[in-house]
């Protein structure tokens, strides 16, 4: 794997995500596990979030709708695995329905159900470095070969969410 400060990589079929972000860990921990401040960024660009359940513990959930300025709506959600304050969060991540039953999302029969991320936090001079590492979990061969070739989509969306995240933190 090769690292840049702001870099995007694949490793063993995972996407991996390094920011660098202007503000201490504890309070980038904070906007990653506090509903208020989660739905401010998470997301693509130009969605508005509304959490419909929040609760961090290694089993509990964040289930939340996403809403384009048109109507048309997505429901995903989190349910953690384990919190690590404020170093780490490992979560699952998939597609629901408003109840948070997990479904397969519209714009695929083969993506990857649930995908498994970890994000870590760490801080050197009053910086942040985030490194988010998430890969399908419990997939199939077919579902494993599509999230890869989702690569560039995917960089894309996340680089957007973690835009919304920098001028979120420079905010707050």
């Amino acid at each position: 794997m090769t690292e840049s400060q702001n870099g995007t990589t694949m490793e063993e079929g995972k996407l991996v995500i390094t920011r660098t972000l202007n503000a201490p860990r504890e309070l980038v921990f904070k906007v990653w596990t506090e509903a208020e401040h989660l739905k401010q960024w998470w997301g693509p660009k130009g969605m508005n979030i509304e959490v419909k359940k929040f609760d961090l513990r290694p089993g509990g959930m964040f289930h939340y709708n996403m809403r384009t300025p048109d109507g048309h709506e997505m429901w995903g959600k989190f349910v953690y695995q384990e919190i690590v304050a404020p170093e780490k969060i490992v979560f699952t991540n998939s597609f629901s329905d408003p109840e948070g039953n997990t479904v397969r999302p519209e714009f695929s029969p083969v993506f990857p159900i649930e995908i498994m991320n970890v994000v870590t936090f760490t801080e050197q001079d009053g910086q942040t470095t985030l490194t988010l590492s998430g890969g399908p979990h419990n997939a199939s061969a077919e579902e494993q070969e599509f999230f890869k070739s989702m690569f560039e989509s995917m960089k894309q969306g996340f680089g957007g969410t973690f835009d919304q995240l920098e001028e979120y933190l420079a905010k707050v």
